[in-house]
C-alpha cells in the first residue's frame, strides 16, 4: 500500500476545508481560471498562495519599500512607504475577507500585488509619466496597468490579475475577494496619509472635516474600526461588497479633504523635472522604445530617480 504523505492529501484537505467554512460566493482556490502559461502545480500550496509567494519574492515588489506614499524620501524613519502602504492594505483586506468567509489568500496575493506598478515619487510621478508619454507616444501611463503587466509577467493567476487591474478605474474587479481590495486601499491610505500628513507638519487635526470624524473617529484606528466593521455587515446583507450610504459619504469627505489639502497642495515640481529628464534621457540618448523605458522609470526608487536624475547635470 502506497504510503499516504501531506503532498498527496492537501489539494484534498483544501477542498474539503474549502467547501465547509468558505461562503457560496467565494472563490475556490482550485477552481481559478488559471494562468496565462500554462505551468506544474505546486502539491504544498494552492494556485494563491503560489501567486502570493511570486509577489512577495519579486523585484518589483522589494522596490515598493523604497517608493512615496506621499512624502518624497522622508527624512523621518516612520513615514509610509509604497510598501508599508500595501503591507496595510493587505492586512485589512485579508481580515474583511475571513469576517465574511471569502478567500483570505486570493485577497491578500491581489492585495500584496495592487501597487506593483507603481512610480516613484507616488501619484505625482505617475501624472509626470503619463504626461511624457502622451507627448511622446500618444499613449500614457497608469500605475494599475503596469501592475498587471508585472503580474502577467510573473505568470500570475486570471483572478489575482483581475484584482490588481481593477483596484481602481472604472471597472469593478469580477471577485468579491478583488472588490474587497479596491476598497480597503481607500480605507488604508485615507488615514494613514492623515497620520503622515500630521507628522510632517502639514496638517493640524483640528482642520480635519468635523462631520466625518465624528462618525468615523478621532484616531486612525477608530477609523478604520468603523469602516471595516460598516463594509462586513453591509457587505454581509447585500451579498456584495459595499458601504453604508453614511459611512462611505463620510470616507469620500475625508478623501476629498486629503486631496484638497494634501496631496494637491504639495510641490510637485521637483518630481516633475527628474521624471521629465530621465525619461528623455533613456528615449533620447539610449534608444529605448515607450515599453523599456516605462519600465526602467517606472520601476525606479525616489532615490534611484533622484540620484539618476542629478548625474544628468
Amino acid at each position: 500500500m502506497a504510503q499516504r504523505t501531506v503532498a498527496n492529501e492537501f489539494e484534498a484537505r483544501i477542498r474539503e476545508h474549502e467547501e465547509t467554512w468558505l461562503s457560496p460566493l467565494a472563490v475556490r482556490s482550485y477552481e481559478t481560471r488559471g494562468r496565462a502559461r500554462e505551468e506544474g502545480e505546486c502539491r504544498l500550496r494552492t494556485p494563491f498562495q503560489r501567486d502570493r509567494h511570486r509577489i512577495l519574492h519579486s523585484k518589483a515588489f522589494r522596490r515598493l519599500k523604497g517608493k512615496t506614499q506621499v512624502f518624497i524620501d522622508p527624512a523621518g524613519d516612520h513615514f509610509r512607504t509604497r510598501m508599508t502602504h500595501t503591507l496595510e492594505t493587505t492586512g485589512i483586506a485579508r481580515g474583511v475577507a475571513r469576517a465574511l468567509r471569502l478567500n483570505e489568500d486570493l485577497t491578500e496575493a491581489i492585495g500584496l500585488g495592487h501597487d506593483m506598478g507603481h512610480t516613484p515619487f507616488g501619484h505625482a510621478g505617475e501624472e509626470s509619466l503619463d504626461a511624457c508619454l502622451r507627448e511622446r507616444f500618444g499613449t500614457g501611463f497608469r500605475h494599475n496597468e503596469q501592475s498587471l503587466r508585472i503580474a502577467e509577467q510573473l505568470n500570475l493567476t486570471w483572478e489575482v490579475r483581475d484584482g490588481i487591474l481593477k483596484h481602481t478605474g472604472p471597472e469593478e474587479p469580477e471577485t468579491l475577494e478583488g472588490r474587497i481590495v479596491r476598497l480597503v486601499d481607500r480605507f488604508a491610505y485615507i488615514n494613514h496619509d492623515i497620520d503622515d500628513a500630521v507628522r510632517a507638519g502639514h496638517l493640524d487635526p483640528a482642520d480635519l472635516p468635523a462631520e466625518p470624524i465624528a462618525l468615523l473617529g478621532d484616531t486612525g484606528s477608530r477609523r478604520i474600526d468603523s469602516l471595516v466593521h460598516d463594509v462586513v455587515e453591509s457587505s454581509a446583507r447585500a451579498g456584495d461588497i459595499v458601504q453604508s450610504h453614511e459611512i462611505g459619504d463620510a470616507m469620500l469627505a475625508l478623501r476629498a479633504f486629503m486631496f484638497e489639502r494634501v496631496y494637491h497642495a504639495q510641490d510637485h515640481a521637483p518630481a516633475d523635472v527628474a521624471v521629465r529628464r530621465i525619461f528623455a534621457e533613456l528615449v533620447d540618448k539610449r534608444g529605448m522604445d515607450a515599453e523599456a523605458a516605462t519600465d526602467y522609470l517606472a520601476g525606479m526608487t525616489d532615490r534611484f530617480a533622484l540620484s539618476y536624475a542629478a548625474e544628468l547635470d
